[in-house]
């Protein structure tokens, strides 16, 4: 491990090592929470999904939203259409939106998190979960 050489890495590493605690503790209330996975298989972390991710993260913590967790998961079999995340709201069925960029990311928070629209951009369920 490198040595800390200021008072701001300290910092840094401290605000990094909270956010990582913040989202095991809100793991154990999941169903409670507003949930996001982004795809982050080969296909989409070479379409952004990594930027994508980044950005959702970034967006809800100047928003101060934590009834929100965002979480990474492997293909959801929508190469053509990737970066693509699944949007869970409390009490209600997965919406998977497809090509989402950080555009796409502000527009999803503001509208869908927030306002609890329907956006374009959905992603058809085209078969049903065995149960």
């Amino acid at each position: 491990m490198a040595k800390i050489k200021s008072l701001e890495e300290l910092k840094k590493i401290k605000e990094q090592a909270q956010q990582s605690v913040s989202l095991r503790v809100k793991g154990d209330n999941i169903e409670n929470l507003v949930q996001v996975r982004v795809a982050m298989a080969t296909c989409g972390i070479a379409a952004g999904a990594r930027e994508t991710m980044n950005e959702f993260i970034k967006v809800l913590n100047e928003e101060h939203m934590d009834n929100v967790v965002v979480t990474q998961t492997g293909c959801m079999g929508y190469c053509y259409a990737e970066p693509t995340i699944e949007l869970t709201m409390p009490g209600k069925e997965p919406v998977v939106y497809g090509n989402v960029d950080k555009n796409k990311v502000h527009e999803i928070v503001e509208k869908a998190i927030k306002g609890g629209e329907m956006l374009d951009g959905i992603i058809p369920v085209t078969h049903n979960t065995v149960e």
